[in-house]
């Protein structure tokens, strides 16, 4: 099972981008998916996961409201669109799986790959 988190980058506070974690030797829409960051110099934070049955769950209060999680599962992918982003959003953003149906702690999970860098700034 291999992770990859992508669609990073540069962006102004207030700003939007949309991460992509697509998956090899796993099909997406069977198990639980979730994003974490992890902020130079912070622990790893679990963001949101999204359940096999597309329930999602917060792990941080600062992002419900901008943050929201989808499937597409012809694409085998699991998106993370962030909106309305602000500085404290910089970090590197990975995406992990446990191969469980349902969203569990959030920050660690057994299967999770390269992170994709997002950056907040003006």
């Amino acid at each position: 099972v291999q992770l990859q988190a992508s669609g990073g980058g540069l962006v102004q506070p207030g700003g939007s981008l949309r991460l992509s974690c697509v998956a090899s030797g796993l099909t997406l829409d069977l198990v639980a998916i979730g994003w974490f960051r992890q902020a130079p110099g912070k622990e790893r934070e679990g963001v949101l996961c999204i359940s096999s049955s597309n329930s999602t769950t917060y792990y941080s209060e600062s992002v419900e409201g901008r943050f929201t999680i989808s499937r597409d599962n012809a694409k085998n992918t699991v998106s993370l669109q962030m909106n309305s982003l602000k500085h404290e959003d910089t970090a590197v953003y990975g995406c992990g799986t446990d191969r469980s149906d349902h969203c569990a702690g959030g920050k660690q999970y057994k299967y999770w790959g390269q992170g994709t860098q997002v950056t907040v700034s003006s």
